[in-house]
């Protein structure tokens, strides 16, 4: 479920709406007058919400939903949860980016619209100092004592806590910014995440109607950009550190005093737990989990769901404990200098 502070749903809309305009019948049984008033993810959904499930096999998280619908895979047989209507679909993923962008066409409009300046709805707090050009959108508030570089674009129902520093020609959207947090200059936090559906005629756009959340005491590097969730947040945990031309993926979740240096690669739905420390050159692949105060060294990386347990010292690709790595690497170079026998 999209959030209204950035988002401008344009529902509700009937079953038999949203199945002509996927392409599909309506479910037999199912009443195509039914109102649908949102999307949201499985476990956000409520009984009004449209999800989506990719799976063949039932998980934990599509057993549990209460969603009213959800788009499921024709090749496949699945029993639907209580309350739920199973909608098949040739392609899952296809099937829901026409029914987000039915419900928000107009998702990706850069959290505008802006007029120049600060909008007249705009909150802006006591002792606050806003340099030349800055743009500040719609509804969007900034807390006490909070100073915003020239240049900088704050979006549409943006929220900035107390005592921020926020560097010059830095775009915020779709985000809410807690206290004391510094963002230096080039920054951009809530732009839409990296997803498409493939088609035969090219690539189409997946709908990123999520946002960012950047807890207190958070330190955000120049030209640093960290993404808004597809359909959940992206979240930046207390007191984090993140250095200078740092990517950070949709839907990802940093956890609290996290240092992550310059260059690093994070990708989607990624989990780093407390004090976990990412060297330079780091990447992650989406989906790994790293358990709190696991430490990767420079250039190492991970593979796609990789779990990294948390609490040791870690290198290499894939990432593997630091000791085990370093013999690893001995024992190539031993046989690399192995004399050939002669023959």
């Amino acid at each position: 479920m999209a959030d209204p502070r950035f988002f401008d749903n344009r529902g509700p809309f009937t079953l038999a709406t949203v199945c002509e305009r996927v392409g599909v019948p309506v479910p037999e049984g199912a009443d195509a007058t039914a109102p649908i008033a949102d999307v949201a993810s499985l476990s956000g959904a409520v009984r009004s919400h449209l999800t989506f499930f990719t799976g063949e096999k039932p998980s934990l998280e599509f057993n549990q939903t209460v969603a009213g619908f959800c788009f499921v895979s024709a090749s496949v047989k699945l029993k639907a949860p209580e309350h739920t209507v199973l909608i098949p679909v040739p392609s899952v993923q296809h099937a829901f980016v026409t029914a987000a962008e039915l419900f928000y066409p107009d998702w990706n409009c850069f959290s505008g619209p802006f007029n120049p300046g600060i909008d007249p709805s705009a909150k802006i707090g006591d002792n606050v100092k806003i340099g030349a050009g800055v743009v500040v959108g719609p509804g969007a508030e900034i807390g006490d004592d909070s100073h915003i570089g020239p240049n900088t674009v704050i979006g549409r129902g943006v929220a900035i806590g107390r005592g921020c520093m926020i560097a010059g020609n830095t775009v915020i959207v779709c985000a809410f910014v807690g206290d004391h947090v510094s963002i230096l200059a080039g920054a951009q936090i809530g732009q839409p995440g990296f997803g498409f559906a493939p088609t035969p005629a090219g690539h189409v756009k997946i709908p990123q109607l999520g946002r960012v959340i950047v807890q207190d005491k958070v330190e955000i590097g120049a030209c640093t950009t960290i993404d808004r969730g597809a359909l959940g947040d992206t979240v930046i945990g207390e007191g984090t550190k993140i250095d200078n031309l740092v990517q950070i993926g949709h839907n990802s979740q940093i956890g609290r005093h996290c240092i992550i240096v310059s260059q690093v690669g994070i990708s989607g739905s990624t989990e780093l737990g407390d004090f976990v420390v990412l060297a330079g050159q780091v990447g992650i692949s989406d989906h790994t989990k790293i358990g709190s105060g696991a430490r990767l060294g420079g250039k190492a990386g991970t593979l796609m769901g990789q779990v990294v347990e948390g609490g040791r010292d870690y290198g290499g690709i894939p990432a593997k404990p630091v000791r085990e790595w370093l013999r690893e690497l001995s024992a190539v170079g031993a046989l690399i200098r192995k004399p050939k026998r002669g023959g």
